[in-house]
């Protein structure tokens, strides 16, 4: 009984894995899955290597997506067609997922604990965004002088972070909200009248 050999490189391995993932998908579903992390415009061709597709099937397939919104489009260099993740269907996915996991009652607690942390934000360092406070910090690196309130850049991310979590629980609270009026959930906040 010969035993297995190990593969040479790791190029092996990834050619491997390459051809299990085009042979359990569809190449829709590839190039669906590969704009699904394309936040910066591509072109079709890009698109397709990755997708392990022709141009043409890619270019057909993110046509499609566009015309689902999932995709959004815009003109490169040379009258190239840039193809990217639209921001509406990553905020729905993600709302999604927060709905997957919260109800929407406590949804509406997180959304009230993050709008107390942004006024604490505003509250301590006495401005009204996170980028406000970034040139703050940066003109007192650069005339050398220190504020009353110490801050740092850390403070600035996690102000960002706060804000961008609070507008995505927005939209989860949002859309499950009109799920349950849709649904029938939820009693219409004004009487039919006949």
């Amino acid at each position: 009984m010969t035993e297995p050999q190990p593969p040479n490189a790791y190029e092996d391995i990834n050619e491997a894995v390459k051809t299990e993932w085009k042979g359990e998908t569809t190449p829709a579903e590839r190039v669906k899955e590969v704009i699904r992390h394309v936040y910066t415009p591509k072109r079709s061709d890009s698109v397709a290597d990755d997708a392990l597709t022709t141009v043409k099937t890619a270019r057909k397939h993110l046509e499609n997506l566009a015309a689902d919104g999932f995709v959004t489009t815009s003109h490169g260099p040379h009258g190239a067609t840039l193809y990217q993740r639209s921001a509406e269907s990553l905020i729905v996915e993600r709302a999604n997922r927060i709905l997957s996991e919260l109800s929407t009652e406590e949804l509406a607690t997180r959304v009230g604990e993050l709008q107390a942390q942004v006024r604490e934000y505003r509250e301590e360092y006495g401005v009204d965004s996170p980028e406000e406070l970034a040139i703050e910090l940066g003109n007192e690196a650069l005339s050398g002088s220190e504020s009353d309130t110490p801050a740092d850049r850390t403070a600035v991310t996690e102000w960002q972070t706060t804000r961008r979590n609070l507008a995505f629980a927005n939209a989860a609270l949002s859309i499950g909200e009109a799920t349950d009026h849709v649904a029938g959930n939820r009693p219409n906040s004004t009487p039919a009248t006949n």
